[in-house]
Order: structure tokens, then C-alpha cells, then sequence
């Protein structure tokens, strides 16, 4: 059970006459789940003297708004336009031209822990993540057990009505749960999702994921495939999960966590992004005027204080002029050509 701090007046709202099937209410959810009303009807000995009445449909207020979260492993604060990279990211910088540029999340430099705090709002010890999940010691803050009383936000919004899904990584399930038996506890079903299409822990193939999962059920969507690609693949489930959303309930809100594992190794990106992203040659001119480049973009966009000034470059890296022609062409054809050879179902099932 999740008690929350009261609000400063009831929030509840009924959208409908009581104990008509299709009322929805707003609850005053400051104890979850929400206990069952009592009958509101009237009960009878003659079924024609008697009045019936259905508990309301728990819904968001009106005009809730859905929510997409998407968290990017292993990518810097300045990797996209939208923060100032030289990585053009359209879509983002639309939506952020539109709304808000958050800079003070709160990074722990591993990718379960920063997730286990940014899908909860506490703490990553307080939910069992001071380490990656793979790491786990029967410690208190270190077991990768995140307790019934630390709910994720998405179990929060569920029982306030929202439908939530889970896309992509999953690097939050103890190893000792993460197979197909179970127990599903930990599992983002278990922690307030009502939909999971991803794969569980740290890693995993972008072309044959042997560790993707619908739910709890293992899938390998790429058989007979060829070219099949995670990324691509996740996004289609994506819109089909909210086309279905918006189609079937479209009173309804939702709640979506995307964790696409594209900048996370193993990188295998489809030869289309490869060949439009190496024709851009956005790297040629090597990492100190880059870096001094996205410096620039970030205190434009204002992402960085305007005083702010670019630490001193460490004395045991190589600056980009100290290279030879010959290694900066190396890093520049590297950085361009992709994985030597592209999947086919010949050497895919050969690795």
C-alpha cells in the first residue's frame, strides 16, 4: 500500500450519476490501491423494488495528460541537438521548443540505479540499486529488491486509472527472478505496468535479442526475418500499443516508459541510419572542436550557465591536432562505417 501526502483540498470528481455503469471517478487517492465503495444501491426482498448500482470506473481528472518517458543509455548530456549536440534529433527539438528543458536530473552513472531512482523518485539505495543488478549483495541499498513500499510511479498512475507500459530495457529485475518462471514480482508487470515488450538486463543483441520478452513471455520475432532490427521494432509496438490505447479508450491517459538499448553496447544500427548519419561527417573535425562546438550550442540554448567554462582538456588524452593525418582519417572512417558486414539470415545464425 502507497499513502501519499494529502492534498490541500479533496481531489476527488465524479464524472456521472452515481451508481450508473459508465460513471468515472476521480478518487481521493491519498491511500492506495482504493478501498472498494460501498453499495450504494438498495437491496430488495422483490428484485423490482430493488435499485442497482456499480462501483465508478477509478479515471485521471479531465484532461490528464499522457506521458512519455524515454531514457537514452549511455548517452552524454550534449549527445542530441536538442541539448546542444551536433547529433540532429528533429523530433526532440520540436518537442522541447514546445515545452521545458530539464537539466537537473538526477544521474548516478549506471544505468539500473539511475533507472530504479528516475521510475520511482527516491533515492537509488532507498530502492535496492547503490550498483547495477548484476551486482547485488544482501546488503540493505545494494539487494536489487525495491520493496511494496517504494511503488514506481507507473503503479501510482495505474491505480489513479492510467494504462502504462514498459518499452525497451530492463536492467531492474533480481537475477534470480529474471527467467521465465518467475517469480514476476520485480518484473515490470509486478511493479505497476500493465504492458512490458522488452528485454530484460544489461544488454542485448539489436538483431536477434535472446533475451526479449511480450509481458513474461519469451518472443523471437526475428526468426525468418532477415534485417530485423530491436530498435525498429520497439517503436512499431510502441505506436500499435498506443493507437490501441487511444482507439478502444481514448478518455483514457497513458503512462510510457522508453528505453530504447540503441546507444548501449552491442551498437547495431540499421545501414539506412549509418550510411545518413556518416554522409553528414559530423565528427570530421575532431573531438576538441566538437566538444567546443556543443559548449557553444548548450549555453545558446541556455542548458548551461552563461559564465560556465570548458574544463581544461586532461593532459593523458590526445588532443584532436597532436593526431597524424593518417589517425584522423582512421577515427573518421571507423566512426562512419558501421558494423563490417550487415545481418543476413546466413551470417546472423552463424554468430
Amino acid at each position: 500500500m502507497v499513502v501519499l501526502a494529502p492534498p490541500e483540498a479533496s481531489s476527488q470528481q465524479l464524472q456521472g450519476p452515481a451508481g450508473a455503469p459508465a460513471t468515472r471517478e476521480f478518487p481521493d487517492s491519498r491511500v492506495l490501491p482504493i478501498p472498494t465503495p460501498p453499495f450504494s444501491g438498495a437491496i430488495q426482498p422483490n428484485l423490482i423494488d430493488s435499485t442497482a448500482a456499480w462501483s465508478p470506473t477509478i479515471a485521471p481528472p479531465q484532461g490528464a495528460p499522457n506521458v512519455l518517458l524515454i531514457l537514452v543509455d549511455d548517452a552524454g548530456f550534449g549527445s542530441n541537438s536538442a541539448f546542444g549536440g551536433i547529433v540532429p534529433t528533429p523530433t526532440l527539438d520540436d518537442l522541447a521548443a514546445r515545452g521545458l528543458r530539464y537539466t537537473q536530473m538526477h544521474n548516478t552513472a549506471l544505468c539500473s540505479p539511475t533507472r530504479a531512482a528516475l521510475l520511482t523518485g527516491r533515492n537509488h539505495h532507498a530502492v535496492g540499486y547503490g550498483m547495477v543488478a548484476e551486482g547485488a549483495v544482501g546488503y540493505p541499498g545494494y539487494n536489487s529488491v525495491t520493496g511494496p513500499e517504494s511503488a514506481h510511479a507507473a503503479e501510482v498512475l495505474k491505480l489513479n486509472g492510467y494504462a502504462t507500459a514498459w518499452f525497451g530495457k530492463n536492467h531492474n529485475v533480481p537475477i534470480w527472478e529474471a527467467t521465465p518462471a518467475g517469480p514476476f514480482t520485480h518484473w515490470p508487470i509486478g511493479e505497476g505496468y500493465d504492458y512490458f515488450y522488452g528485454f530484460v538486463g544489461g544488454d542485448t543483441s539489436q538483431w536477434e535479442p535472446g533475451n526479449l520478452f511480450r509481458n513474461t513471455t519469451p518472443i523471437h520475432p526475428y526468426n525468418g526475418k532477415p534485417g530485423w532490427n530491436l530498435v525498429t521494432a520497439m517503436a512499431d509496438d510502441a505506436i500499435s500499443y498506443i493507437n490501441t490505447q487511444t482507439a478502444t479508450d481514448p478518455k483514457r491517459p497513458w503512462f510510457i516508459h522508453y528505453a530504447p538499448g540503441a546507444t548501449h553496447a552491442p551498437h547495431h544500427p540499421t545501414k539506412e541510419w549509418v550510411d545518413k548519419i556518416g554522409a553528414m561527417h559530423l565528427f570530421d573535425q575532431g573531438w576538441n572542436k566538437v566538444a567546443e562546438q556543443i559548449f557553444a550550442n548548450q549555453k545558446k540554448l541556455g542548458v548551461i550557465p552563461a559564465n560556465a567554462k570548458l574544463p581544461d582538456w586532461p593532459d593523458f588524452l590526445p588532443k584532436w591536432d597532436a593526431l597524424t593525418a593518417d589517425q584522423k582519417s582512421s577515427i573518421c572512417a571507423r566512426s562512419r562505417s558501421g558494423p563490417p558486414t550487415w545481418p543476413t539470415a546466413t551470417t546472423r545464425s552463424a554468430a
